[in-house]
């Protein structure tokens, strides 16, 4: 029995040599494969594509971080417009908001004019009947002299001797007097005439200026409203080229992602493929060697017991 195992031991010992021979020349034969692979244009063909694939990519990852630096530029850019139209708006509606308090103080002093040429209007209206007043009393007061004039006279020629203090010349100093009082007070009346109609003639230029003023200020306000429409039109197209940019810049960015995901799926899937096989080849390897160490244990202790029960009868 110890001879047949000696003898399955011995056959099984030069299956495994052969076996690790074995290995050796085909480790032997990759080896050079793989050396020759490295060296033949076949693997620098396989590695220039690699490369050139990769240098692809990267080409393509720079031209997109260009666009989208380009893109981004854009968008400040026009932020910077809309900022500045937004501005451009606001000082627009201050200017509207001014000329609008400009056009209500011009119709206030308008209203302001009007009520001062209707009452120079009923002044004037209401001199005139003073002055028909006065001219009628001067006419009245006239009349009387005259009357008195007449019974003084009369009264002269009834009495001989008229007293000192009912003389004609003092009644002829007392018309002279009458008369330089009605000169004095149609002069007065004539110089606030005058004034009345200087002030009426400044307030008619007060009014024709306020209105000019008016008409300047509609205007200048529609001229107003016309730049706020257009500006407010190229807000709104502004805005809406810039939400396009921004749709596109997003989707390209999402279709590269998409693109350099896939390729570096696929390269994972490909390395996990790999590594997957070299761990597989290495636990193959690990479990002969193994093997092989076990057998080579248990022939050694074999040939041990095999020299010692050898030893023993001659001891």
């Amino acid at each position: 029995e110890e001879s047949l195992q000696m003898w399955d031991l011995n056959k099984r010992l030069e299956a495994y040599l052969a076996r690790v021979k074995f290995l050796e020349e085909e480790n032997e034969v990759l080896r050079a494969e793989i050396q020759s692979t490295k060296s033949s244009p076949a693997g620098d063909s396989w590695r220039v594509k690699y490369e050139e694939e990769l240098r692809a990519l990267r080409d393509a990852l720079d031209h997109a971080f260009r666009e989208k630096c380009t893109a981004e530029l854009a968008r400040d850019n026009l932020y910077e417009e809309v900022q500045q139209v937004k501005s451009r708006c606001q000082k627009e509606q201050a200017a509207r908001e001014e000329a609008k308090k400009q056009l209500s103080l011009s119709r206030k002093e308008l209203e302001e004019e009007r009520r001062a040429q209707i009452w120079l209007k009923e002044r004037a209206v209401q001199l005139e009947k003073e002055v028909e007043a006065l001219l009628e009393v001067h006419e009245e007061e006239k009349a009387g002299l005259d009357q008195e004039i007449a019974s003084f006279s009369h009264s002269l020629e009834n009495f001989r001797c008229a007293p000192v203090a009912f003389q004609p010349v003092e009644v002829e100093d007392y018309s002279k007097r009458l008369s330089e009082i009605w000169k004095g007070a149609v002069e007065t009346y004539k110089a606030e005439v005058s004034q009345l109609e200087g002030s009426l003639c400044q307030a008619k230029e007060n009014l024709w200026k306020a209105v000019e003023d008016n008409q300047q200020s509609q205007l200048q306000l529609q001229h107003l409203e016309k730049d706020l429409a257009g500006l407010k039109a190229r807000k709104e197209m502004l805005e809406e080229s810039l939400a396009q940019q921004w749709q596109e810049q997003r989707g390209e960015a999402e279709k590269f992602q998409a693109l350099a995901m896939e390729a570096l799926e696929q390269e994972q899937q490909s390395l996990r493929a790999q590594i997957a096989r070299v761990l597989e080849d290495r636990q193959q390897l690990m479990h002969l060697k193994m093997s092989l160490s076990l057998e080579v244990a248990t022939y050694r202790t074999l040939l041990e017991a095999e020299s010692t029960r050898l030893q023993m009868p001659a001891g």
